[in-house]
């Protein structure tokens, strides 16, 4: 059997295993995403350290919460503006938050405004037991027998198919985060929503991309159905004042070239290949 056969077949399979491939934060977590949207926005908050350094371009705060004896870290970032070279805004922080819930992805952590010393800013729930994609890249941490090949690669696609969505220009291995039990975590996207230049009409992650090269192979037929049912309305109301009409608009734009692409690859592979 030749290797599109073996790989329609493993797809096929992993009908099987349900949403457990799709949402990567589990569904008893996810259950827990407005109690962590209470705590973060109530909880007695003190900063532990600012993050400073060159991998923290915009100098973050990890904070310590605690509320009714239960403690959990977070982040917050209030940056919004050009910062070495780049185009940053918190609010974006928690506009990636919203679409990864509504698309179904729930691949973000939890993240919410909240005010630190009477300044607005992002607040994002700190991933427990992780560690970065980037050390497996560098041969520090092997990815285990039976996990290698269809399961990380069907997380990649969904990674690179909500950051060619969100336009995130800033993707790289320290912003992916792997739990024990090999599920990937989405953060830090402060520099996304991009609506100016070659960001706004084209998809960071194609066939020919020089970032990470490859494409969105293979989706789940329920992401693709959240992706054709998003409209301007449906985003102006889940990121209420975090995304402007322009960006609404650049999304929308991006959503329509993603399914043009997606039915590509179905001409060309198949749709037992790409969808399952």
């Amino acid at each position: 059997m030749n290797k599109m056969g073996n790989r329609i077949i493993l797809l096929g399979g992993l009908l099987l295993l349900g949403s457990a491939l799709f949402a990567q934060f589990k569904p008893e977590e996810i259950a827990q995403d407005k109690h962590w949207e209470e705590f973060l926005a109530t909880a007695e908050m003190s900063t532990i350290r600012q993050m400073v350094g060159a991998d923290s371009v915009t100098n973050p705060y990890e904070m310590l919460l605690q509320k009714d004896g239960e403690k959990r870290r977070a982040i917050w970032k209030n940056e919004e503006g050009r910062m070495q070279g780049y185009l940053e805004n918190w609010m974006w922080e928690i506009a990636a938050y919203r679409l990864d819930r509504y698309l179904g992805l729930n691949m973000v952590p939890v993240t919410i405004e909240r005010r630190r010393d009477e300044v607005r800013g992002s607040l994002e729930l700190w991933a427990e037991d992780v560690f970065p994609y980037r050390d497996v890249l560098e041969g520090r941490v092997k990815v285990p027998e039976g996990l290698q090949g269809v399961r990380i690669n069907l997380e990649v696609y969904l990674q690179r198919a909500f950051d060619n969505l969100i336009c995130n220009e800033d993707r790289n291995a320290k912003h992916i985060l792997i739990t024990k039990d090999w599920r990937l975590i989405l953060i830090d996207h402060s520099r996304t929503f991009r609506t100016k230049g070659r960001y706004y009409n084209i998809l960071i992650f194609n066939e020919k991309s020089d970032k990470w090269k490859g494409t969105m192979s293979a989706l789940p037929a329920a992401f693709v159905e959240k992706l054709k049912s998003l409209t301007p309305e449906i985003l102006h109301q889940i990121e209420d004042a975090y995304l402007t009409d322009k960006e609404i608009a650049a999304v929308m734009f991006r959503r329509d070239l993603i399914l043009k692409e997606i039915d590509r690859l179905i001409e060309k592979n198949g749709k037992n290949a790409v969808i399952y």
